[in-house]
């Protein structure tokens, strides 16, 4: 793909917020970044989800080890960085409810995620639990797509944050409780399931 089809993607998008509506579906986006991908590009854009415990080739991972590199530091970088997440989230929840702590130890780097899931857990409500999650996601994607705006990381970028607001306006406080609750209970099972069998992941769509 040169370098002037990712200007023209890039350059057409109208800015996003975490706190509006999105201004396009996830799915319109596929529609729209596809045919302007190269085949390598576009065979990375696949397997891009908030869920990186399971990708969209199945090549299936668990989150207590890490995934093989894609060879695209974004993507790489990102499921670091949510591996580090959930993990972390799964240790504080045991701790926190004087459960069994996960066999599957968490890693403290990146640094940012590990705050996250702490904040998260500590937060008032399961709601603002997976606001504050949300957000830290959010930052993170922006960081790790790095300052050249017309790049691929940037449409990639721009992707996973769509899908961050869509989550975002999918939440109500009852549903908002259902899926924390689900997230942390299924985080907790897949670690403590590590040595044996197929690992389970949470959907977060």
């Amino acid at each position: 793909m040169s370098v002037g089809s990712y200007y023209y993607l890039l350059a057409q998008l109208p800015h996003l917020l975490y706190e509006q509506k999105p201004p396009m579906s996830s799915s319109a986006f596929i529609d729209l970044a596809l045919p302007l991908l190269d085949e390598g590009d576009a065979a990375l854009f696949k397997q891009l989800s908030l869920d990186t415990g399971t990708v969209s080739s199945g090549d299936g991972h668990s989150y207590a080890a890490a995934a093989q590199s894609t060879g695209c530091d974004f993507i790489d970088g990102w499921r670091l960085w949510e591996r580090a997440l959930r993990l972390n989230l799964a240790k504080h929840r045991s701790i926190k409810r004087k459960l069994d702590t996960p066999s599957a130890e968490p890693p403290y780097a990146p640094a940012d995620a590990a705050a996250a899931a702490v904040k998260a857990i500590n937060s008032a409500t399961p709601l603002d639990g997976e606001i504050a999650i949300d957000r830290a996601r959010w930052d993170a994607i922006g960081v790790l797509a790095g300052n050249d705006y017309f790049d691929r990381n940037n449409v990639f970028a721009y992707f996973l944050k769509l899908l961050l607001i869509e989550r975002r306006q999918s939440f109500d406080t009852e549903k908002g409780i259902n899926e924390y609750e689900s997230l942390y209970t299924s985080i907790r099972g897949t670690a403590s399931r590590h040595s044996g069998g197929q690992w389970l992941a949470d959907s977060e769509q």
